[in-house]
């Protein structure tokens, strides 16, 4: 009896044989946000074996296998176990939370979920914070490297938590021997967010500050969602930013979306926005402002280099992030209802919040004299 054809015997070998092996792929904060959509990436993908999803409450994820804990938990170790690679994606950046508590959840789970990582043999841990690390300055480049010096200070809303998780990013190989840490720096995220940057395009009028000179870069969220599935697959390590090719100069930005500016000193915009934020009126320090004023764009070579690219523009983010907002009423980063923003007006209600400092501080120099 004859022996098959050599491509009817390959073809039978090949329907027999098991399929490639994925990493295991823990994602913690899996049940929202830029989690629960990487979670579904990654379940969906025939390059990935297995995703295990932890939060505090279960998501919609289906094929995940969900452990419900807090990330501080060092329990998480335990679920960590047989993971080749942890995405940690559980923080706490909205405006609202209480800054001492948002940087004791952010720190301390990223802490945590670092040294669960190593106790339980995971070989990678992708973390992920913002090129907001970078630093909005006057003087730099266009673009910047993904080397550049990170010259943040922690005066913008979470920058400082960002700045320590990427401390502990830089120690995590040297304490835990074998350990490969990749940290990924999205640009302006648009996509289901909610930031102080996302809020400037919400206002009446777009805030200038004169004499700056803003560059606007965004991330789609399903394009950072596509440049960590690169991370957890291993085509790419080390510090990685991501965002759309190029940038929009602040014209462009007016230009595109119809919504004019209103120009301010610098003094007087740093100054009201010092102001409207110690005395309670927005959630925005003052350091939030830096960065509409400054670039900080980064270049992305890392990604590019791996045969990573964006599937959206600037142009193309602008538009959802506009069509997102649509509606909601925001001056000086604080959010208006309805029936305040249509009483107020565009200008009146920047003059109301700005108003109401001079108020304040006109009242506090009086309780001094007496």
């Amino acid at each position: 009896m004859s022996s098959p054809d050599p491509q009817v015997r390959a073809a039978r070998n090949k329907s027999t044989s098991p399929p490639p092996r994925g990493p295991v792929v823990a994602v913690t904060g899996a049940a929202s946000g830029v989690g629960a959509l990487l979670t579904k990436r990654l379940a969906a993908s025939e390059e990935v074996k297995q995703v295990v999803a932890i939060d505090e409450r279960r998501g919609e994820c289906a094929e995940a296998e969900w452990h419900i804990l807090d990330v501080r938990d060092p329990a998480i170790a335990d679920r960590l176990r047989g993971a080749d690679v942890v995405v940690h994606l559980a923080l706490d950046l909205d405006l609202e939370t209480d800054a001492a508590a948002r940087t004791a959840y952010n720190v301390r789970g990223t802490q945590t979920v670092l040294t669960a990582a190593a106790a339980a043999g995971v070989h990678r841990v992708v973390l992920c914070t913002s090129t907001m690390v970078y630093g909005a300055l006057p003087d730099n480049e266009l673009p910047l490297s993904e080397d550049a010096e990170l010259r943040a200070t922690a005066e913008a809303t979470g920058v400082g938590d960002l700045l320590e998780i990427e401390r502990l990013a830089r120690r995590a190989p040297r304490a835990h021997p074998g350990l490969n840490v990749t940290v990924v720096r999205p640009a302006v995220l648009v996509g289901g967010t909610d930031t102080a940057l996302t809020r400037y395009f919400e206002s009446p009028r777009l805030l200038v500050v004169a004499g700056s000179r803003p560059a606007w870069q965004f991330c789609h969220v399903d394009d950072l969602c596509s440049a960590l599935e690169y991370a957890v697959l291993e085509k790419v390590d080390g510090e990685l930013a991501v965002g759309c090719d190029g940038w929009l100069e602040q014209e462009e930005v007016e230009e595109l979306s119809g919504i004019r500016r209103m120009e301010l000193p610098s003094a007087v915009a740093l100054g009201a926005a010092a102001r409207l934020h110690r005395i309670g009126l927005t959630p925005s320090p003052a350091g939030d402002l830096a960065y509409t004023m400054y670039p900080w764009v980064v270049s992305g070579s890392r990604l590019h280099d791996a045969g990573w690219r964006p599937a959206y523009t600037n142009e193309e983010v602008l538009a959802q992030l506009l069509d997102e907002v649509s509606g909601r009423h925001t001056v000086a980063g604080r959010r208006l209802g309805r029936k305040d923003a249509t009483a107020a007006g565009a200008a009146g209600a920047t003059v109301a919040l700005l108003g109401a400092a001079a108020v304040v501080r006109r009242a506090r120099k009086v309780r001094r004299r007496i």
